[in-house]
């Protein structure tokens, strides 16, 4: 079957994105061998000039206000008004370089191979997030299942919805994120129950997607928090190993910063390990218990 027969639709939240918005709904549209049915564009009321660039390139989007916004309902809500074959999940700072980005993240889907793929991403910085990168997006594809998990453990259920697709029948049937306002690792989420429900997700090394960061340690501090309440609250999902995880990144991070002599990173290190430990214990005292 080929990858003009079933449709796509794109979700993308926007957010103070003038800095990305054209550049991105360019290579979208620049997409080769598929077939995007709507691309889905959801701006929160922002302070920058997006919504007047929108307004300008005449493309569609959705304006919502700051208190309705919420990175699982926002998608979720967009997810089930689709009525397209596959439904394709990213974020507004990513870019794109390939015209076959699309297609190398679908065709396994369109093969029939999996109900969901998450692309390959690369950074721009030579910095910390250079490594991470490498650890959790390697070279090489590959299938994850159920089967995994002893060798893999949590990292069975690493997906990244900055660039990810899944079958919408799929999504309708897990019934996506529960109606749960997540505000971080939605993508970890609906992986888990992928996986749970005897579901495979592929990672497409072909399908690349530069995404750059440069978290100052309070924003990374706060990023880790958020996601060690994500943890206490799913805590089926924490019980797969989150310090295990981190500490295998830990390592890999400072070996490679030690074979590249990459003096910034030797500098950073320490306290960027610690803004990230520091955080996830803090969050994981403060989240919510979840409810039996």
């Amino acid at each position: 079957m080929g990858c003009d027969n079933l449709n796509i639709d794109i979700i993308c939240p926007l957010y103070n994105a003038e800095n990305y918005i054209e550049n991105l709904n360019n290579s979208l549209l620049k997409q080769k061998n598929v077939n995007i049915n709507k691309i889905f564009y959801i701006l929160t009321q922002s302070k920058d000039n997006t919504e007047q660039i929108l307004k300008r390139e005449k493309i569609d989007y959705q304006l919502i206000k700051k208190e309705e916004f919420s990175h699982s309902l926002v998608r979720e809500r967009k997810a089930f008004e689709s009525k397209a074959d596959i439904l394709v999940f990213i974020s507004q700072d990513i870019f794109i370089e390939s015209e076959d980005w699309l297609y190398e993240l679908v065709s396994p889907i369109i093969n029939g191979e999996v109900d969901a793929s998450y692309s390959r991403q690369l950074t721009k910085y030579n910095n910390i997030e250079k490594y991470t990168r490498e650890k959790n997006y390697p070279e090489n594809s590959m299938t994850k299942t159920k089967q995994d998990i002893e060798q893999l453990g949590l990292n069975t259920f690493f997906f990244s919805d900055a660039s990810s697709a899944i079958k919408r029948e799929t999504f309708h049937k897990l019934n996506g994120y529960d109606g749960k306002n997540l505000p971080i690792n939605e993508d970890m989420y609906i992986a888990y129950k992928l996986i749970m429900n005897d579901y495979k997700i592929k990672y497409c090394a072909k399908s690349v997607i530069y995404h750059s960061h440069k978290f100052t340690l309070k924003e990374l501090y706060n990023r880790y928090k958020l996601t060690g309440q994500f943890f206490k609250e799913n805590r089926e999902i924490d019980q797969f190993g989150t310090t295990s995880s981190g500490g295998e990144l830990a390592t890999y991070i400072l070996k490679r910063a030690i074979k590249e002599w990459n003096i910034k990173v030797f500098i950073r290190y320490p306290f960027d390990m610690a803004a990230r430990l520091f955080g996830m214990k803090a969050g994981k005292r403060s989240g919510k218990k979840k409810k039996d």
